[in-house]
């Protein structure tokens, strides 16, 4: 019961990163922005991990390689669409387009975990894919046979793809990897792809021009959006696999859609309403548990 109260937790903390990203997204680069969340993650859980026993968690020759895959997809890549899809798209609309995650680890897993796909589900993917075509297209699914969508909407779409990569990978390298392990190198080696990109981007001028806001905003990215949910999130496909996990991402839409209109002042239009709902019973249809009869 208390891992499906953290994987709620954690999708509301995901919905406030939509908000706190837009908030600083216009005056810092997505390098810089990416690399100070994850260095600051690394060493809360550095310090962490040392606190409480002594050292860093052990890392073994065959579980490298698929800790660099882990950094490179769901901190590097993930974060770079993330942050330069903010800069041009609102919170909401972004929170939206996540959404399909779940969908597609859910039939991932069947296919690379052997599950076999039901009618429910195929009818789930085909909700969960109209809701994001209705809200990457504004309102006019045709525009998308027109090039009539953004670069932040494109960006948004790449991170799908390497959440999806970083979740798949995390299921199977924590065969023998705990979760913690997982999220602290997949978190330091993303912030050290991310460091010479940043200085490219003047890092160490920008840096001290940050207010109050922009270091609220990227402790939170730290703390809350990453120390918090990663570790969570990896703790909850270890207890009840990707899928099963993934479903709560349906909260993340809610959430950053509510947050961006209390703090933002975003608009909420009848494309994102419709959109919610599409996604939404998308997800329910993709997760319903089949009759054993």
């Amino acid at each position: 019961m208390i891992i499906y109260l953290k994987l709620v937790l954690t999708a509301i903390f995901w919905g406030g990163t939509f908000v706190a990203a837009r908030a600083v997204s216009d005056h810092i680069g997505p390098f810089t922005g990416s690399f100070v969340r994850f260095a600051a993650a690394s060493l809360l859980l550095a310090a962490a991990a040392l606190l409480k026993e002594g050292r860093l968690p052990p890392l073994k020759r065959h579980q490298t390689v698929p800790a660099l895959f882990l950094g490179m997809t769901g901190v590097f890549a993930y974060n770079v669409f993330f942050f330069s899809g903010l800069q041009t798209i609102t919170a909401g609309r972004a929170s939206l387009i996540v959404a399909i995650n779940p969908v597609l680890i859910s039939l991932l897993s069947d296919l690379f975990f052997h599950e076999k796909l039901h009618a429910a589900k195929v009818a789930g993917a085909i909700s969960c894919l109209s809701g994001v075509m209705l809200v990457v297209s504004r309102g006019n699914p045709l525009s998308l046979l027109s090039g009539g969508v953004g670069r932040g909407e494109l960006f948004i779409m790449g991170c799908v793809v390497s959440w999806v990569s970083y979740s798949l990978i995390g299921k199977a390298i924590m065969k023998d990897l705990r979760p913690f392990a997982a999220v602290l190198y997949s978190c330091a080696i993303g912030a050290a792809a991310l460091f010479p990109l940043a200085l490219a981007e003047n890092l160490t001028e920008k840096i001290g021009g940050f207010g109050l806001l922009d270091w609220s905003a990227l402790l939170y990215l730290a703390f809350f959006g990453t120390v918090i949910g990663f570790y969570w999130y990896y703790e909850g496909i270890a207890a009840i696999g990707a899928a099963r996990a993934s479903v709560f991402i349906n909260l993340v839409p809610v959430s950053g859609v509510f947050l961006g209109w209390l703090l933002l002042g975003e608009p909420v239009n009848l494309s994102i309403i419709a959109g919610t709902a599409l996604v939404m019973g998308g997800v329910y249809l993709t997760n319903i548990p089949r009759s054993k009869s």
